[in-house]
């Protein structure tokens, strides 16, 4: 049975790229013996978009198990929205029962099992690290946004609550009075004239330390 290949180009709105791709792509689809079912071409859209066109069509007919293989330029041409997202979708092909080639990057395919479990094996731990790197990065920028802060004698997020304004929220919670309501009609004043409400977090805390001093 002859394989359907559904191809899929991104790039910038050079018309002469556009061709030179699908050229390329539709060669290899005749070596490799398979028939174009469409191509699905996405121009002057950032690959760091989750939703694009013709991409989206892509998914959409790949659920309807229109096509029997995917085939796109390299990975950076499918996808730029960071690798764990890249990885959520070509897992998502596969789960679909379809197969997935970069034509660029030939050891990057799910044309047999052994290879599909080595390469989205290393394309998870890609992701995973990314995702540490994310993480690390913004703890980072965080702690350097408190010390600046602090310097200037600032506190990086929102003013604690007063000892007035908590005592409220005890009285009115052994009252059973929602904690919606406390919420609402608890306010005390911040620096520079404002005013606040206590968060439903902050109340459920106090809830949690009240219920434990009475062993409820």
């Amino acid at each position: 049975m002859i394989k359907k290949c559904a191809i899929y180009v991104r790039c910038s709105t050079n018309k002469q790229e556009v061709d030179y791709q699908i050229k390329q792509l539709n060669d290899y689809c005749e070596k490799s013996g398979w028939k174009i079912y469409k191509h699905y071409i996405d121009t002057n859209f950032s690959g760091r978009l989750k939703s694009r066109p013709e991409f989206d069509k892509l998914f959409n007919d790949a659920h309807k198990k229109l096509f029997d293989i995917v085939l796109f330029w390299d990975i950076s041409r499918f996808s730029r929205s960071g690798m764990r997202y890249t990885v959520q979708k070509l897992t998502e092909i596969n789960h679909l029962g379809l197969e997935w080639v970069s034509y660029q990057e030939k050891y990057l395919n799910t044309m047999n099992e052994f290879s599909r479990d080595i390469v989205l094996s290393v394309l998870s731990g890609m992701a995973k690290m990314e995702a540490e790197k994310i993480s690390e990065r913004t703890k980072s920028a965080l702690e350097i946004k408190k010390l600046e802060l602090e310097k200037k004698g600032k506190r990086l997020g929102r003013p604690s609550v007063p000892d007035y304004a908590v005592k409220e929220i005890d009285e009115l919670l052994k009252q059973n009075m929602s904690m919606r309501k406390i919420s609402k009609q608890v306010s005390y004043k911040v620096k520079y004239g404002g005013v606040r409400h206590p968060s439903i977090g902050f109340i459920c805390t106090r809830k949690q330390y009240l219920c434990s001093k009475k062993g409820c």
